[in-house]
């Protein structure tokens, strides 16, 4: 009699496995892609920037991050008095913008133009136009800048930086202001073993 309760519980505990057996042989259905196309580490399921460059640092999403631009600076040229003439030893600071533009092919360039508080307002709004308006011709005709990109606006000496009356105070209020804007979309890249190499070459 105990004999043939150990061989119904071994039996009992056979039968029991049996029905745990699980086929492997038919392939599983997922129900999201998980593969990842553009190799960034994030699967195509949730993936919302297809084509990211290899490499590129993204969120959980795949996007790469966008940084916004604004960069603005005081050109340091000298206009003679009552002209609008760009010296070509001011060149390379109107080519120092250029080459950010280009960098960045989405911004665009504000160019603003203020003169001092001698003679009247519409003589120093055309003049102030006209110095601002000298340096967008270069960008476009120089460097090579989409006139698109590039925009002029003259303020007469209605943003003085300097109200002393002085030599000094008139050489500063003539001046030329820079102010891109955009969005840098390179990518930034992941660090890796061979990012110190790649910085070397």
């Amino acid at each position: 009699m105990k004999y043939l309760m150990i061989l119904l519980a071994m039996l009992t505990a056979t039968g029991c496995a049996m029905n745990d057996i699980v086929e492997l042989n038919k392939p599983t259905k997922q129900n999201f892609d998980l593969s990842d196309m553009d190799k960034d580490g994030v699967i195509t399921a949730r993936e919302n920037c297809a084509g990211t460059l290899i490499g590129a640092e993204v969120d959980n999403y795949g996007c790469g991050q966008v940084n916004d631009i604004n960069d603005s600076q005081e050109l340091k040229i000298l206009f003679a008095n009552n002209s609008e003439v760009i010296e070509p030893q001011y060149y390379d600071q109107i080519e120092k913008i250029a080459k950010l533009m280009k960098k960045y092919p989405t911004t665009k360039v504000v160019i603003e133009g203020h003169t001092s508080l001698r003679g009247s307002y519409e003589l120093n709004l055309a003049l102030s136009q006209k110095r601002a308006k000298s340096v967008v011709d270069i960008l476009e005709s120089t460097f090579g800048i989409d006139s698109q990109r590039l925009s002029a606006v003259g303020y007469s000496f209605d943003r003085p930086i300097d109200t002393s009356g002085t030599p000094e105070a008139e050489e500063r209020n003539r001046r030329v202001i820079s102010t891109i804007s955009g969005e840098d979309t390179m990518s930034k890249m992941r660090w890796n073993i061979y990012t110190v190499d790649d910085e070397n070459e």
